[in-house]
């Protein structure tokens, strides 16, 4: 019997708690991996090099990877304020910039590097050129930038991505759209909703890949809302957002965190992005998927609120077991 096929597509810290408990399991796995951030590290060496940021892409190769926790602290090791042009920027993130230039693509790296550090499973960027994201709001301002979508006061109505550097439609990666075609599985999220998970979802390929797959598709909800982007959201508000900009209702199932945070646990320094927990629509969200599945994904750690990889991924297995029979 072949193994199961999942692809995740997301970005951000997210995704990678999924799947560095996914890589245990016996499937195949596939990430795609946002390539619209524009901020820190990643946006400056975007801008500098003209490449694909490596943020998100380092800390999924981490994640998948079986390199020892020393390899692990020497990859992701930044370097400190005060060291002139190398302040800010993980050693990782001027790994993957230095073999994308002498390969051609940041793609071309990331297939150096899986093999390199021994990953399970693919990992591909969502596009082989830098994307901009841009966010048009309900007062119909437009903000240009990742980096700049939190600063701006008010409700984003929609999302789409440009090219950086040139004038052509998004496109999408080679080999991503038959790894979202030929998948068992479609795994969304965990991840920021504007700005992880839809920059991918917008590139016109990708999206009509998600609408022809026969793979089952899975919305791993946010634990939390986020400022800037998810103020007041409930848990169908993100499925509702999710199916519009898909222009139907795309997802099969959602998976709900339902174990309280801890009202004085969120350490607001540390995390000043998230705000309050994400309320409850059972009733929404049983209009817009065809499954809910709420239970305990909740792990806490480092003053922050985070999925419980192992958690999710027991229910996952469960949906793809079913679908794979």
């Amino acid at each position: 019997m072949k193994k199961p096929k999942i692809t995740v597509i997301g970005g951000g810290t997210g995704i990678p708690v999924i799947l560095n408990s996914l890589r245990h399991e016996d499937v195949e796995i596939t990430a795609i991996v946002t390539v619209a951030d524009d901020g820190g590290s990643s946006g400056e060496l975007r801008s500098v090099m003209q490449l694909t940021p490596p943020g998100d892409l380092r800390n999924v190769l981490v994640a998948m990877s079986d390199m020892p926790k020393f390899y692990e602290k020497i990859f992701q090791y930044r370097f400190q304020d005060g060291d002139g042009a190398l302040s800010g920027h993980p050693l990782g993130n001027l790994i993957i910039a230095g073999i994308a230039e002498m390969q051609g693509s940041t793609y071309n790296a990331m297939q150096i590097l899986t093999k390199f550090f021994h990953v399970t499973g693919k990992i591909y960027p969502a596009s082989e050129n830098p994307l901009t994201l841009h966010a048009v709001f309900k007062d119909g301002h437009e903000v240009v930038g990742e980096s700049n979508i939190a600063n701006y006061q008010g409700m984003i109505d929609h999302v789409y991505v440009t090219n950086t550097y040139n004038e052509e439609e998004p496109s999408a990666s080679r080999k991503v759209v038959d790894a979202i075609m030929n998948s068992d599985m479609i795994v969304l999220g965990p991840g920021s909703l504007y700005t992880s998970i839809l920059p991918n979802l917008v590139i016109p390929e990708i999206k009509q890949a998600l609408l022809e797959t026969k793979a089952e598709v899975a919305y791993v909800c946010n634990i939390m809302t986020q400022h800037g982007e998810t103020e007041h959201f409930t848990d169908a508000d993100h499925v509702a957002v999710l199916n519009r900009h898909l222009g139907v209702d795309v997802i099969d199932s959602v998976l709900v965190n339902i174990e309280k945070v801890p009202q004085d646990y969120m350490n607001s320094n540390k995390f000043d992005e998230y705000l309050v927990q994400v309320e409850h629509d059972f009733n929404g969200l049983r209009q817009l998927a065809k499954r809910v599945i709420s239970s305990n994904f909740l792990h806490l750690k480092n003053g922050g609120a985070f999925h419980h990889g192992d958690s999710v991924v027991e229910e996952l297995m469960n949906l793809v077991r079913i679908k794979h029979l």
